[in-house]
């Protein structure tokens, strides 16, 4: 989550979107624009009883979008753009992106190696279920047989005695 550039092009920097004009451009709804306002996260401005955005609300839900796409919370998009407000070099905020930047990748390591450690499970169970119907004299490769209920279950189903 970085900030937009600073070297805006004029007819850019001076143009007012719409709630959806907004949306469009960004590729999301008009109410998941409104929802991020409702957060707090966008501040558009009334022209008269209509709202309307400039190209830094525009840049700023480019970087919520980001957020959102890399795992970060709402409260966690909320104090990087806070801190982007507050400081005019940006320090805190590069260096609050850092960590949690780091944070989120180790998040993500960690669900890689459970990934990893189930699909090795399940490749295993594979294996040995191979391993038994080879044992048997079965194609492992054949389709499986349609399991059907016995005569009890179908009444003990349909409520009836057995």
């Amino acid at each position: 989550m970085t900030a937009a550039s600073s070297a805006v092009p004029k007819d850019t920097a001076d143009r007012l979107y719409s709630t959806n004009q907004l949306a469009d451009d960004a590729g999301v709804t008009a109410r998941t624009v409104r929802f991020y306002e409702g957060r707090g996260l966008l501040q558009p401005q009334l022209a008269g009883s209509t709202r309307v955005y400039t190209h830094s609300d525009r840049a700023r839900l480019q970087i919520i979008l980001r957020g959102k796409r890399l795992g970060f919370s709402l409260d966690e998009i909320q104090a990087y753009l806070e801190l982007y407000d507050a400081d005019a070099e940006h320090v805190g905020q590069v260096l609050h992106i850092r960590h949690k930047a780091r944070e989120r990748a180790d998040d993500l390591r960690a669900k890689l190696k459970d990934i990893e450690d189930s699909l090795h499970e399940l490749e295993q169970i594979e294996h040995d279920a191979i391993q038994n119907l080879k044992s048997k004299g079965v194609d492992p490769d054949s389709p499986a047989p349609l399991l059907k209920p016995t005569r009890q279950n179908e009444t003990q189903i349909e409520g009836m005695d057995p």
